[in-house]
């Protein structure tokens, strides 16, 4: 049974404590820091959208969405089409995600919250609100989902992590549209008894819905709200009740509403981490890890073997699977350990061509790959999450002679974060060939001053691509 330290509402269940909190948060309490450290995930997020933009899976979004309906307030991004809110949503997160790229946090449960973004633009742009309005229900949505995976691990017990999303994504919707807290409420409960995720879309062979799993929750998240706020009512007690969250996904956990972002504690979206490289968070050290070790290197066919030693989560989500050694599509490429070190230690980088079939399929990668080995160091798995994630890389020669780096914070984590300059040149990067440039440098001046647009709308001509 659920014990909270404290709560905003003593005697309320949780469900009605997160959406009051969530509809308590104002942009005119948000402290500089927050305000940019959210603008730095709104310009980072949608570099990655668009950069994915003429990926195949898009592409199939793209088409379901123009048979689903158009013209129905919320832009497809990096077209002039739109659809319905729960429709854009869907699209547009499967964009924010595809390649990987985006924001990331980790605690007992890792999530890439970032993945907010598209339900909070489409339906504020649905609903003309002002950036403003769009800033806050982004932080309230990242402080949800954040403080959830702070409270309890899932996937351990076969869920996947973007279950939390139901609950941020559904109260961030319910905040934009201008819901009250019954209503909030009920979105709530609405979005976890109907679209509980399980966590086999991230083992094994990874699919295109690995990069449409939140997608998917998010939609949901928005399409309960727009019934709640018309007065659809969801079963409850959603977490505490005889066969609610806690007893069938969770098992129960202490959570302290009252010291959320703005009352006791600040606001999560400042410990998220930006991505550096595109590949999955726990391999960000191992990249810079191969990268060091590769400067020593003189010659490749000299190489014996390579061991890459990581924290438990690195080992059991991007080491443990025979799959990982023979990775067939760009969604298992990015979650293999040691197809990425194999490649950053050959290449002497990880970009989007990193996953591409000629690499994956090429003979030079595949023999070095099958000299890689990954084991899990208890000593590493301590320093997780609160002091990095941290992996060792070490190259042993034919001659005996061995090469080893241990990188613990990535470039992006909180304690060694990008820069402005760095987040704008990945933006650009991403963006190349797909944006012209002085398109792309008055849609950074407009995102840099987000809280200054009066209506969302303005900002959507910008993002159009070319041949979307």
């Amino acid at each position: 049974m659920l014990k909270c330290r404290a709560s905003l509402a003593p005697g309320v269940e949780l469900a009605g404590r997160l959406a009051r909190y969530a509809l308590s948060v104002r942009y005119s309490e948000l402290d500089a820091d927050t305000v940019r450290e959210m603008k730095t995930r709104i310009v980072d997020s949608l570099g990655c959208a668009l950069g994915a933009s003429r990926e195949e899976p898009v592409r199939i979004a793209r088409r379901t969405a123009a048979r689903l309906g158009r013209g129905r307030g919320s832009t497809i991004l990096g077209t002039d089409s739109s659809s319905s809110p729960e429709i854009a949503t869907f699209v547009n997160g499967l964009m924010v995600r595809y390649f990987d790229f985006n924001d990331t946090y980790l605690s007992k449960e890792p999530a890439h919250p970032s993945d907010n973004l598209a339900p909070c633009l489409a339906v504020a742009e649905s609903e003309g609100a002002t950036g403003k309005e769009l800033i806050a229900a982004a932080v309230a949505a990242y402080e949800i989902q954040c403080r959830l995976c702070d409270a309890a691990d899932i996937r351990h017990r076969g869920w996947d992590h973007v279950n939390y999303g139901l609950a941020s994504t559904s109260l961030a919707a319910a905040k934009l549209l201008g819901a009250g807290a019954k209503e909030a409420t009920q979105a709530v409960n609405m979005a976890l008894n109907g679209h509980i995720a399980m966590r086999q879309v991230r083992s094994g062979e990874l699919s295109m819905w690995k990069g449409a799993s939140f997608a998917n929750a998010a939609r949901n998240g928005v399409f309960v709200a727009m019934l709640a706020k018309e007065g659809m009512t969801g079963p409850a007690p959603i977490f505490e009740g005889e066969m609610g969250f806690f007893k069938q996904v969770s098992g129960p956990f202490e959570i302290d509403v009252a010291g959320f972002g703005g009352r006791r504690g600040g606001y999560k979206v400042k410990e998220t981490y930006v991505k550096y490289w595109p590949a999955e968070y726990h391999a960000q050290s191992a990249i810079w890890a191969a990268l060091e070790v590769r400067k020593v290197l003189k010659d490749f066919r000299e190489v014996e073997s390579v061991l890459v030693e990581t924290h438990e989560a690195g080992y059991t989500i991007l080491g443990n699977d025979p799959v990982k050694w023979h990775p067939t599509t760009k969604e298992a490429a990015d979650h293999s350990l040691p197809y990425i070190v194999g490649m950053a230690l050959l290449d002497g980088k990880v970009d989007n061509r990193t996953y591409s079939q000629r690499k994956m399929k090429a003979k030079r990668n595949i023999e070095f790959i099958g000299k890689i080995s990954v084991r899990e160091d208890p000593a590493l798995t301590a320093l997780y999450p609160a002091k990095g994630m941290a992996n060792r890389v070490t190259v042993t020669m034919k001659s005996g002679e061995s090469h080893s780096k241990r990188v613990d914070v990535p470039r992006g984590h909180p304690l060694d974060p990008m820069s402005r300059g760095e987040v704008e040149a990945k933006f650009r990067g991403l963006t190349r060939g797909i944006v012209p440039p002085r398109r792309a440098d008055r849609l950074l001046e407009l995102l840099w001053n987000f809280e200054e647009l009066g209506d969302v709308r303005e900002l959507f001509p910008l993002l159009r691509v070319i041949d979307a």
